[in-house]
């Protein structure tokens, strides 16, 4: 365990899109399917703030907040199989989620890594090719305070 705060390298989320297409750049090589999952449960305290506020019905903030984080880290984790997979930028990207056991939920982001090169237009400026980037290691996002 050593490694553990080294940064790891992550594709800059700027590129990265549910189309198929970037524009200005062209795919130059696929890497393959790449994803990133995690497996959220509420803690006992947010599980019963929850169910109380669930009486009332209408929006929770509480499991909202909760998605929320589970789609960050999901969509984190993405970005880093996509720079190990040699990519510098993701198309496709989709999300799912499913409950996988009682309170306990299964969320997938996934898409494709591609590498990115810039197009050639004649008469115009070129973009500069995306970078990969070292991100620190991935740390949950502090609790509001609401």
């Amino acid at each position: 365990m050593a490694h553990q705060n080294l940064p790891i390298l992550a594709v800059d989320r700027r590129f990265t899109t549910t189309a198929f297409t970037f524009p200005g750049y062209t795919v130059s090589q696929s890497h393959g399917v790449v994803r990133g999952l995690t497996v959220r449960t509420p803690n006992v305290g947010k599980a019963i703030f929850g169910a109380f506020a669930s009486l009332g019905g209408g929006e929770s903030s509480t499991y909202i907040e909760m998605a929320e984080k589970a789609r960050e880290t999901a969509f984190v984790r993405l970005l880093e199989h996509a720079a190990a997979a040699g990519g510098n930028a993701v198309i496709g990207v989709l999300f799912t989620g499913q409950e996988v056991a009682d309170e306990m939920t299964e969320i997938m982001a996934y898409g494709t890594a591609v590498t990115l090169i810039p197009q050639q237009i004649p008469g115009q400026s070129g973009y500069s090719s995306p970078q990969t980037s070292a991100q620190p290691p991935y740390a949950p996002l502090a609790p509001s305070k609401s």
